[in-house]
């Protein structure tokens, strides 16, 4: 009896994938959980960018910038996404909720999941709310420069836009932010 094997071409995508792509889980990471506000979220998004990267990995110009390539993926697939769930109507899956409600009356309050331990308090509920509401390709930009400090360059890079256009977009996210949260900041005493 012979055993499959993989074709050499297979072989070597697989290898090259591993070195090129893989390397930058950490930072799409870091990027999905902002963009969706959920651990569980962020892993299915990060799941469905590297397959799709998989998938299209011979789309891929060796030598470019890969984590640009793959930030355009993620963002593409966040705004299918949301475009998506804001086009369905709600729906409610009472078994699920029961599940759901019997699963937590067990469980402690204690949070094990290490980003939320290092950043729960960094953004109040609030904040976190108003950025979840933008439009997401307000939310990228504001996100990658005020959060995660990149350059407006290597946002244009990620995103596949003008510098001008993050520029603008960044402005006018931040505008949206500060008329969202006058009232929060005027509360916590930042605005008299």
């Amino acid at each position: 009896m012979t055993l499959l094997s993989l074709n050499p071409n297979e072989n070597e995508k697989q290898n090259e994938f591993k070195s090129e792509a893989i390397p930058q889980m950490n930072v799409l990471y870091s990027f999905a959980r902002h963009l969706t506000g959920n651990a569980d979220d962020a892993d299915d998004l990060l799941q469905d960018t590297f397959l799709k990267a998989y998938r299209f990995w011979d789309k891929y110009e060796k030598g470019t910038n890969i984590r640009a390539w793959l930030f355009r993926i993620m963002k593409n697939s966040y705004i299918n996404r949301y475009r998506k769930v804001t086009k369905e109507p709600d729906l409610i899956d009472f078994v699920e909720i029961q599940e759901f409600y019997t699963r937590i009356q067990d469980t402690t309050t204690e949070d094990h999941d290490l980003a939320t331990q290092m950043f729960g308090g960094v953004l109040d509920d609030e904040v976190a709310k108003a950025l979840d509401e933008l439009h997401p390709d307000f939310k990228t930009v504001v996100i990658l420069c005020d959060i995660e400090g990149y350059t407006y360059e290597e946002i244009a890079e990620f995103v596949d836009i003008p510098v001008g256009t993050v520029r603008s977009r960044l402005h006018r996210g931040r505008k949206m932010l500060q008329s969202k949260l006058f009232g929060y900041a005027k509360k916590k005493g930042y605005v008299k």
